[in-house]
């Protein structure tokens, strides 16, 4: 009898733990479950992990580009023998890319917020419009006639779908940020954390949305006006019934980066990015991309298509021979004498047009003759300038005010903004950061390994002989100075000294591609020229980037749990 009852006993535990297993795995499986604690994280505003598992979407203009590896430099013909195009194995992670180059009409729309929210007339706003406005006059040749295209292209309506060109690549670093912070605001409107038409209806310069702002401080967007800035209950739903049938408080809060939402910022392409973009090896299986021998954006080794319904025609936009932009009169070879409307050649394999032609476009990155794979062979960019917020004395984010908004004066005298209204103050990082670190030291890393004092060939390594050069910097380029004097008036000091052995320095930029004042040879995606930040052309624009967050690939879905 005894022994029954162990048995019966043992049986009934046996029962009870299986139950238990099973209510724990019912409660693990739930959705609201963390995996961490088995918490409800809809109970514990767990934000994060309810949100598990969102999928960034695509800003506006975007298309998707896959990152993955491929030879950077590859370039078959070097007529010019600059030697800056030796073949390197790079690996880019997956990002987004404008499927055009922006257009006449897309920056008119930053410029026309600009002249709304700081008008010119004011005094302290006088220089923010004109310092985002292109250069126009970069169409004027000494012995050609170009008025019409100095005081149409940038406003005339027939010309809103051409890319924009006359912008240095200061002001297209400029209109990445504005972007960046109307198309969150847009986001976060839609949403339901923004008040509808906020964005356009109580814009002011005393009271602007920033992206990092909001992130850092909420609160403090708009000016602090809380009827701007709303809170929500993120999960959607009203707060369920307690077990004595009373329903608790919902919980509303600002959007945070958990909450999935919010967009990485509109930024240049660094040049590994457009290159690999550019070439587009992801749709040309019959090349071997190892060894990097595909030569255009497109298949075949010739700019014209081989296609029976268009063959003969050309397949971007460029400079055919002397004198010969556009072809004979009636049977034009690309269709246009100048830049052409995009969208008009047919787009590479990642669904990006004017790859190669049309207008040159900047990049990222300070141009060096050397890509230092040795230092790095993924997501490769020279260019990192660390900062931080700025604290004020108070304890608190500093924000820029309209009293306390920078201005810079290039080079060439133009005066454009450092930062507007609404921004956070940054400040470069300090030991703070960098104390103890293996990965990075300094703020400015533009001249790492190449252009300080351990990579100049003077630099002392104990010789005495050569101490006195020790100071000497790597490239010796023009130093142009700008000041103004006792009333305002600016002093324009051109260096002209014949010791200078360079045009390179840590404010020369990167641009690639072909132009339609360029010949073929500059359409290979590998072709890297340079040119000084502050100034514009005629044949250089622009398209902007965004880094991808989460899985590489939108090809296959993430393994299930």
């Amino acid at each position: 009898m005894k022994v029954n009852k162990i048995v019966v006993l043992q049986l009934m535990m046996s029962m009870v733990l299986m139950l238990g297993t099973a209510s724990c795995s019912k409660k693990s499986s739930s959705t609201h479950a963390s995996r961490a604690t088995g918490w409800d994280v809809d109970s514990q505003n767990g934000t994060a992990a309810r949100n598990a598992g969102k999928k960034q979407q695509a800003g506006p203009g975007l298309v998707f580009v896959e990152g993955g590896t491929f030879t950077m430099g590859k370039v078959q013909d070097d007529v010019m023998h600059d030697w800056n195009n030796t073949p390197t194995q790079q690996h880019v992670q997956s990002f987004y890319m404008d499927e055009t180059e922006v257009t006449n009409g897309m920056y008119l729309e930053y410029l026309e917020w600009l002249k709304k929210v700081f008008p010119p007339t004011e005094e302290n706003y006088k220089n923010i419009y004109e310092g985002a406005s292109p250069d126009t006059l970069v169409w004027r040749n000494r012995l050609g006639y170009n008025e019409t295209m100095t005081n149409n292209y940038l406003r005339h309506p027939s010309y809103a779908n051409y890319p924009v060109v006359g912008v240095n690549w200061i002001q297209a670093v400029e209109f990445s940020k504005w972007r960046t912070d109307r198309v969150n605001e847009a986001v976060l409107e839609k949403n339901g954390y923004l008040k509808k038409g906020a964005k356009t209806n109580d814009v002011s310069a005393e009271s602007l949305f920033n992206t990092e702002a909001y992130v850092a401080s909420p609160s403090t967007t708009y000016g602090g006006n809380e009827e701007l800035v709303l809170k929500k209950n993120p999960n959607g739903r009203r707060p369920r019934p307690g077990k004595d049938g009373a329903v608790p408080e919902e919980k509303n809060v600002y959007a945070q980066r958990s909450s999935g939402i919010i967009l990485p910022e509109y930024r240049l392409p660094t040049e590994a990015e457009w290159e690999y973009a550019a070439a587009a090896d992801v749709g040309q299986r019959e090349y071997n991309i190892y060894k990097g021998q595909k030569k255009y954006p497109w298949s075949g080794d010739y700019t014209r298509s081989n296609k029976r319904k268009n063959r003969g025609d050309q397949l971007a936009n460029f400079k055919q021979g002397n004198g010969d932009y556009g072809g004979i009169a009636g049977w034009s070879d690309d269709g246009a004498d100048i830049t052409n409307a995009v969208k008009s050649y047919a787009a590479n394999d990642f669904g990006l047009y004017d790859m190669a032609g049309n207008v040159a476009e900047w990049v990222a990155d300070v141009y060096r003759p050397i890509i230092d794979n040795e230092a790095n062979d993924f997501n490769y960019y020279r260019g990192n300038q660390y900062a931080k917020n700025k604290i004020g004395k108070d304890g608190k984010l500093e924000i820029v005010s309209t009293a306390t908004i920078k201005y810079d004066t290039l080079s060439n005298g133009k005066v454009i903004a450092r930062n507007l209204p609404g921004e956070i103050a940054q400040v470069p990082v300090d030991e703070q950061e960098t104390y103890l670190r293996t990965n990075f030291s300094t703020s400015d890393n533009i001249n790492y390994r190449d252009g300080d004092k351990q990579s100049s060939r003077y630099f002392d390594f104990g010789d005495s002989e050569s101490g006195s050069k020790a100071d000497q910097a790597m490239y010796n380029s023009p130093k142009h100075n700008i000041t103004t004097d006792s009333l305002g008036k600016m002093i324009r000091k051109y260096d002209n000294s014949s010791k200078r052995t360079t045009l390179i320095d840590d404010k020369v930029r990167v641009y690639k591609g072909g132009s339609w004042r360029d010949r073929a040879y500059w359409l290979d995606p590998a072709q890297r020229r340079y040119f000084p930040q502050d100034m514009a052309t005629d044949y250089i624009g622009f398209r902007c980037a965004m880094s991808r967050v989460g899985a590489k690939t939108e090809r296959r879905k993430s393994p299930r749990n």
